[in-house]
């Protein structure tokens, strides 16, 4: 994983949901085509400190059609959100419901 990525998404992580984040893996993540919203990329884990609700995050950038500037996504493990491949599916079911630029804020 490049240093600047990592640097990167532990910044979003921090910025949106508090706490301090240290990276530890980065898992691959691959959902078949069901509808629009087919993905295939790295998700990278981060342990949390200092967060009252979550221990873990997991955060990874896409590619903004039209834009040469990445969308950053950051999602805690809390509730249904038990690993990578749930935080994806989650932050694709907000953009499919509210849009990009609500399901960012």
């Amino acid at each position: 994983m490049e240093n600047v990525l990592a640097g990167q998404l532990k910044l979003v992580i921090e910025t949106q949901h508090g706490g301090t984040s240290t990276f530890v893996q980065s898992v691959r993540v691959h959902k078949p085509m069901e509808s629009r919203a087919a993905w295939d990329g790295f998700v990278h884990v981060y342990d949390l400190k200092n967060h009252p609700s979550a221990r873990r995050a997991y955060a990874w950038s896409s590619p903004i059609e039209g834009s040469k500037q990445p969308r950053f996504f950051a999602v805690l493990h809390q509730g249904r959100i038990k690993g990578p491949t749930e935080a994806v599916r989650a932050a694709a079911e907000a953009v499919n419901k509210w849009g990009a630029q609500k399901a960012m804020k």
